[in-house]
Order: structure tokens, then sequence, then C-alpha cells
């Protein structure tokens, strides 16, 4: 018989250096002749990540040994770290980011006594240079990719070009040896994609104050023997139409995802229509160089796109078959092989829920990371000839049975105004347990960061650390989100602080409403935007008894001013509005200027590193709380930026959260260290 125990006590394998060294996923696919590669956490070797090749006799090694650390900071977020080339003869050339210095790295792993050679010099100038989404033009010797350049102290005293850098190694010490092929009239490009006759290129770009998801266009460009592109022009685009991933059909047709239908959505443009001048001589602009283009499968409901927060990311890859692998959805998400000239699209079979914004082709076989609620990320082959799907890389290993994960539900429930708020309920879940008959469990509400993101529905070890103990969680994906179409995702315009609040908390008390969760013991905790959510809901309602907030934004006056990194420096014009025009609605909705409002305990995690929420936004918020009497702890982690990464830190930061969490709930847990509230 299976002995009873009150929610929260039960004893769990997973504990908190179990959850924290599961943590992350692969990253940033790409082939190497029959090779595949990509980037790997590793949270025990300081958050680093590695760089993972896959041998065609199927066998996986780390091609860079710690320190090396294959991860780009353009953007603050990064993007695609590495490009790669099979060698005449064997082997590979790679090039790629290493982290600490931020400059491009030429390595041939195969080659004797092989060390990674810079290319590219250090600059001494505020962020200095940074490099992302490099593609390799072996035929002349060269590298392109997104060069970001500081130009003095300030975070955003910065430009961004399309750059060719040399391979040689010339440029290693002299930034005049790089070659720049835009110019710098977009705030913000993407790396270019080469058509497939070698004389046009394609790349995305936008200026403040759009961000990806609001507004961008598609910028094309004739490559020129020497100097930068020519007869440069937009072809699609628009500061309310955002195109997410740009790319080439095998024909010379451009693809490109665009939300102008509100989904983002495949369209294509014919290759007659491309040559320079074609848009308007023929009729076909709905703007001067705005061509058209006609959708690949229309009327859908679905996304086959998605936010860009990072620099590379795929969520389509044409085959030289002319068929095209997707990744698509609403809510979850599929990887398929669509038909352009049918619209019609074929999804792979397999368990998975979840595919990352990441694919790589070879031949029939397409390459791509999912996930399922019941597996980590993984990297998944499709065999396009056979229909075979199968785990070629990283395979999930469950490190416990399985019988501990959580069994998610997920919900649609209803908030203010009738609107639908979608989310993900994870309940309580042990078989070595079941509570009192007459006991609700205690619930915490997960905010997801962004806010323009999205809770996939994937095991995720730090949901099951808390299930399995008897505390249910509930990942809400509130209006904002993406995954629903750009209607769902602009009910947050000018409205952060107040929709994602709302919907939480409709989450929140609709679980306790109908006898699912505890009323007086719910939590709420979030990272980033999400830790933004977590306070404005801690200053704004009495729904919750505690709440865990996370390296947030918490002074938005400051945020939208100077505090944070280029990229989101403009991001609350859309969340808030422009700060010119309603200075006192970002004084209402900013959490530091409400703290006399919080009167509940709360948890406060911080990485000292962080240049997108900096430290001081929460410093200033302990000084106001002191003396208040309100219970609450602070940890500030050294070498931690904005997300956590190392073991060490992920361990006492859960650890904490639950001693926070069974201090405030009355559950006795002596398997955690007690955390310290201070008044």
């Amino acid at each position: 018989m299976v002995p009873t125990g009150a929610y929260g006590t039960w004893p769990s394998p997973i504990d908190a250096a179990l959850a924290a060294t599961h943590d992350g996923r692969p990253e940033f696919l790409g082939m190497i002749g029959d090779e595949v590669w990509w980037t790997s956490p590793r949270p025990s070797e300081g958050g680093r990540r590695a760089l993972i090749r896959r041998r065609a006799d199927g066998t996986e090694e780390s091609v860079l040994t710690a320190p090396w650390d294959v991860r780009s900071r353009v953007i603050e977020y990064g993007g695609h770290p590495w490009a790669g080339d099979p060698r005449d003869g064997g082997g590979a050339l790679v090039v790629f980011v290493h982290f600490p210095d931020q400059r491009l790295y030429l390595y041939e792993p195969d080659a004797p006594d092989a060390e990674p050679r810079p290319l590219t010099p250090v600059s001494a100038v505020g962020g200095g240079l940074r490099w992302v989404d490099p593609q390799l033009r072996t035929d002349r010797g060269e590298v392109w990719c997104v060069l970001e350049e500081f130009t003095g102290e300030a975070p955003t005293a910065v430009r961004r070009v399309i750059a060719a850098v040399p391979l040689d190694g010339s440029a290693a010490e002299d930034r005049g040896a790089v070659r720049e092929l835009s110019d710098d009239r977009h705030r913000f490009v993407t790396g270019p994609r080469l058509s497939p006759d070698g004389r046009q290129v394609a790349w995305i770009a936008w200026n403040h104050p759009q961000m990806p998801w609001d507004g961008t266009v598609v910028m094309l460009g004739e490559v020129a023997d020497e100097g930068p592109f020519e007869e440069v022009r937009p072809v699609v685009g628009d500061t309310d139409e955002s195109v997410c991933q740009v790319d080439w059909a095998p024909d010379g047709s451009l693809l490109f995802v665009s939300d102008v239908g509100h989904w983002w959505e495949l369209q294509r443009i014919r290759p007659a229509v491309l040559a320079p001048g074609a848009g308007e001589g023929a009729g076909l602009g709905a703007g001067p160089g705005i061509v058209a283009s006609s959708g690949l499968c229309p009327g859908r409901g679905e996304e086959f796109g998605g936010p860009l927060w990072k620099i590379g990311l795929k969520w389509f890859h044409p085959l030289q078959s002319g068929l095209i692998a997707v990744i698509h959805g609403k809510g979850a998400t599929a990887l398929g092989i669509l038909d352009p000239e049918t619209g019609e699209v074929v999804d792979a079979a397999g368990p998975w829920t979840e595919w990352a914004s990441t694919l790589a082709v070879h031949g029939d076989r397409v390459i791509g990371v999912a996930a399922s609620p019941r597996s980590a990320y993984e990297v998944v082959e499709l065999d396009t000839a056979t229909g075979r799907t199968r785990v070629i890389g990283s395979a999930h290993d469950d490190p416990v049975d399985p019988v501990y994960y959580p069994e998610p539900q997920i919900r649609t429930f209803t908030g203010p105004d009738n609107r639908e708020i979608h989310a993900h309920i994870y309940p309580p879940h042990s078989p070595d347990r079941i509570a009192p008959d007459d006991e609700l469990p205690p619930f915490v509400v997960w905010a997801h960061g962004g806010p323009t993101g999205h809770a996939a529905l994937v095991l995720d070890l730090e949901i099951a650390y808390f299930t399995s103990r008897g505390i249910g969680v509930a990942e809400v994906n509130y209006g904002g989100s993406t995954g629903y179409g750009r209607q769902y995702r602009d009910r947050l315009r000018e409205q952060w602080g107040v929709v994602d609040v709302e919907d939480c908390a409709a989450v929140a008390e609709s679980l306790a409403a109908e006898g699912t969760a505890d009323p007086a013991r719910i939590a709420v905790r979030g990272g980033s935007a999400g830790g933004w959510t977590t306070a404005a809901s801690l200053t704004t309602t009495d729904v919750y008894a505690c709440g865990t907030i996370m390296y947030p934004v918490l002074d938005p006056e400051s945020w939208a001013s100077s505090e944070t990194h280029d990229f989101e420096s403009r991001y609350p014009e859309s969340l808030i509005g422009p700060f010119a025009e309603v200075p006192g609605r970002y004084r209402e909705r900013s959490p530091l200027r409400h703290i006399d409002r919080i009167g509940v305990p709360f948890l406060l995690l911080q990485g000292l590193d962080d240049v997108i929420c900096p430290p001081g936004q929460c410093e200033r918020f302990l000084a106001q709380m002191a003396g208040r009497g309100i219970p609450h702890a602070y940890f500030a982690f050294e070498g931690e930026g904005h997300g956590f990464r190392r073991v060490e830190t992920m361990v006492r930061a859960l650890e904490s959260e639950l001693s926070l969490y069974a201090q405030t709930f009355g559950i006795t847990r002596p398997d955690i260290p007690l955390l310290e509230l201070k008044k």
C-alpha cells in the first residue's frame, strides 16, 4: 500500500543537483560533410557550451575541451556561433566564436597538434567586437558573418553590419582587414544567405523601436567580386510585418517566414521577380522595392516561425528535392515536410511535442532537436525517403524512473473579457505517496520570460523537482506569448504588467475555484520578463502567498533609458508605450515604485554579470524593502549573467526556492538547507 503524506513533504529521487546537471539543450545544428554537429550545454563545466560532432559511424565526441566555450554575445542573446566545411582529403574546417573574448577562431580538429587560431582582433572599446551567424566562403578564403562593433562605452553605442573575415588570420590583429559587405543603415541584421547561383544574397534587418517580432524587412543585394554588396534593396517586410527567417530554394526562389497573414507562415518569391527593379517595373510592389509573394500553406492557423531572440534560428530548411522541412504548430510544434506546389504538409512520426528552432539537412535526411513530456531535448533524424525517425545524438537517458515525471495537462482558461489563456498544468505526482483526502495541493504559477516567448510542453526536471515532492506547477502562456498567432501576441502591446499579471492570476484563481489548488498556498515565480510579472503580481494582486523573482526587470523607467543592452533598449515602447508620451504609465506599473504593496515573503535571485537586467535594480529594490518587516532573501551569484548556467548556482537557487515555499506553506523539509528570510 502506498503511504499517505502531506503535499510538499514527499520524498523524491529528483534532487536539485540532478535537475541542474540536466539543464539546457542541444542547439545550432549543422552539417560538415555527412557529419552532424551542434553545441551542447555543460553546466558542470562552468556553464560553457561544447561543440559536438557525430561522426558517420554514429560515435559522438566533444571537439573542443574546456575552457573553450562556443557561444556568441551579439545582441547579448547570441545566435549561431559556428560554421564548418569538409576539407579536401578528409577532416573538417571549423570557425567558431569563443565566449570569453568573443573572437572568431579557426580550427582544424583532424590536423595533427591542431589548436584554434584567432581570426579577429580584440577591441577595448565598450563591449568590443562580436561575431555571429558565420557562413564559410572557402572559395573566397573568407567567412561572412554579422559583426557587432561597439563605438563607445554606452551599451547602445553600437553598430552592426555583415562583414567578411579572411581565413588566413590577417585580421587577427588588424580590424582594417575585415571587409564590410553591408552598410549600417539598419540597427540589426542577420547573417547573409547566398543564392544557389552565388550571385545574390538575402538577410533580415530592422531598426529601433521595432523588435524583430514587430517588424522586419528582407534585404536583397548583388554579390560583387570585391567590395560591399551592390544594388541593395528591400524586397519584403514593413514596420508591422515580422519576417523571422529567409533562405533560398534550389530553383532560386526566395523563401521566407512572414506574419503578414497574422500567423508566421512560409512565403515564396519566384526568381524572375528578384532581379533589380523587377518588382517596381512589373507593378508587383506594395511600395518601392517591395515585391509580391505567395503563401505556400496559408489558412492553417499555425505558426511556421517564432520570435527571433537569437541570430540564425531556423524554422524551415529547403531540400534539394524542392520539398521543405518545416517546424510548425499551434502551441506544440511538429516537424513536417512541405510540398510547396500543393501546400501539403506530412508530419514526422514520433512522440515529440516540441521542436527547437534549429534544422540541418543532408540529402534526404533532416535533423532537428526535439523533446516531449517524457523526454528531454535530443537530436533526431528524419529520413524523408522512408519516413522513419530515430534519435542520433544527445539521446535522452532517464536519470530516474520515469514514474516520477509529472503528467501535464494542456488547459485553456478564461480570463478577463472572456479571453482565452493557454497553460500547462502539472499536478503533484509521485508513485511513493498519496495525499490525504482532505488536503488540497500547493501550486506555483510559472511566468515565462520574454515576454515574447513560450513555455513548451516538454520534460523539465525543475518542474519534476517540485511535482514529485507534492507541489503542483502551472506554466502560463499568458497573452503576449508566441505560438498562438499575432493577435494573441499583440494582447500585450502597451499592456505589460497588466495582461500578463491578470492572466497568471486568472489561472491561479481558476485552479483554486475548481478544487485543484489550495487557494491559501499558491506562489508565483519567473525569470527575466517572468521576474517582472512575478514582482508586478506581488504588488498588484493578493492571489499569491509568496514569490520567487529571478534576474528581473523591476524599474522600467531606468531600463527603458540606460540600464539595459541595445537590443531591448526600446522594447518597453511596445510593451508599455513611448516613455516620452506616457511616463506616468511607467511609474504606475513599476514594482520598484510600489514596494509598499508587497505583503508576502519573496526570494530574489540575480546574476552579478547580468547586463540585460543589471543587479542595480535588485539593489535599489532591496534598499526600499529594508525595515518593512516582509520576510525575504537575496542571492547574487558571481560569474552568472542573464539566466543561470552553473550547477552550483542552480542547486542553491532550487533548494532556496523550495525552502521558501516550505516555510510559507507550512511544510517541513529537513532534507534541504533552511533559507534564512530577513525582515
